[in-house]
């Protein structure tokens, strides 16, 4: 029979299709493993060759400040609103806890009573830190 491949028996069959197998196995990871040694060396170049492409941060810094001082003044009203009401609805809980006789009105004050005096006091502490 000329022009075909000789039979094997079934057990070498069996042993030389695994092998193949493993062969696109290791095949397969050493291609990974090349893919992933390139994009690391790609990521330490980039952040090696980063600080050489950075601008000076302080007209940034300064330009971010003074966003801030502009937009600064309308956020301090509505932190304000906001602990007012805070303050207002923690009011009405400690009310109605203490007339109700609850035994943790002293945990609705201090709660509701931080939460306001912190939403109050916060803006004039930002305020005096960008002054």
């Amino acid at each position: 029979m000329a022009g075909s491949t000789p039979l094997m028996p079934f057990s070498e069959q069996t042993k030389h299709n695994s092998n193949h197998k493993y062969l696109i196995i290791m095949t397969y990871r050493s291609t990974r493993n090349q893919i992933i040694t390139k994009l690391f060396t790609a990521t330490l170049l980039l952040l090696a060759v980063a600080p050489m492409f950075a601008q000076g941060g302080a007209t940034a810094i300064s330009n971010a400040a003074n966003d801030i001082k502009d937009y600064w003044d309308p956020i301090k009203l509505i932190l304000k609103a906001v602990g007012g009401l805070v303050g207002f609805i923690g009011g009405l809980r400690v009310y109605n806890k203490w007339t109700n006789g609850d035994q943790d009105v002293n945990k609705e004050i201090l709660g509701y009573g931080g939460a306001m005096i912190f939403l109050l006091v916060v803006p004039e502490f930002v305020t005096a830190f960008f002054a």
